[in-house]
């Protein structure tokens, strides 16, 4: 099965295809000669993977899914949340944002946030979305060197470690997009 990661994102790609099994085959943007920007305009996670996913079919005719994550943060009402790739900007640059939020939560005690993946996926004609959520924590000051976003400041519920200090198989257990995938795979397998 090939199906269309409606993604620029190169880290998402690898995260994605190191949890599918060998006969689901990604394609990303570029395999299909997407070179524009995908519109992600909505007001809500889940809208924007829906309209990523939706737009991939319309103009390329591909059977797809695409994916959006947001970090929510309980004592900043939900921030930065749809916003969290351009939050301190649309430069969408990682330790932009990062600064940002450590910023806005210098003095707030409650620290507790989850990151949450929609996934929509059109297969068939018919759209389904599987959602992941990976509780945790904001720390104080970056820490590690893998992932990317967010990851170097994020702490998952039951871990010491950021998800930059972990590694990509660790994340992938407990981590909102892997979660979120694990539902994908499961509806695939289904389909077979």
């Amino acid at each position: 099965m090939k199906l269309v990661f409606a993604t620029n994102n190169q880290n998402k790609v690898k995260e994605v295809q190191s949890l599918l099994p060998s006969h689901i085959t990604i394609l990303s943007l570029k395999d299909i000669g997407c070179d524009e920007d995908v519109p992600e305009t909505q007001p809500t996670i889940e809208g924007n993977a829906i309209q990523k996913a939706q737009y991939i079919k319309k103009h390329y005719g591909y059977d797809c899914f695409a994916d959006d994550t947001g970090l929510e943060v309980k004592s900043l009402n939900g921030e930065p949340g749809v916003f969290s790739a351009r939050y301190a900007g649309t430069q969408r640059n990682a330790d932009d944002n990062m600064n940002k939020l450590l910023h806005n939560l210098k003095d707030k005690k409650d620290r507790s946030a989850h990151f949450k993946t929609v996934i929509a996926l059109i297969l068939n004609g018919k759209q389904h979305t599987f959602t992941g959520i990976c509780e945790g924590t904001i720390i104080k000051e970056k820490r590690g060197e893998q992932g990317f976003g967010y990851d170097p400041i994020f702490v998952a519920e039951g871990f010491t470690e950021t998800f930059a200090e972990i590694s990509l198989e660790e994340k992938n257990r407990v981590s909102h997009r892997g979660k979120a995938v694990q539902k994908l795979i499961h509806f695939l397998s289904t389909k077979n």
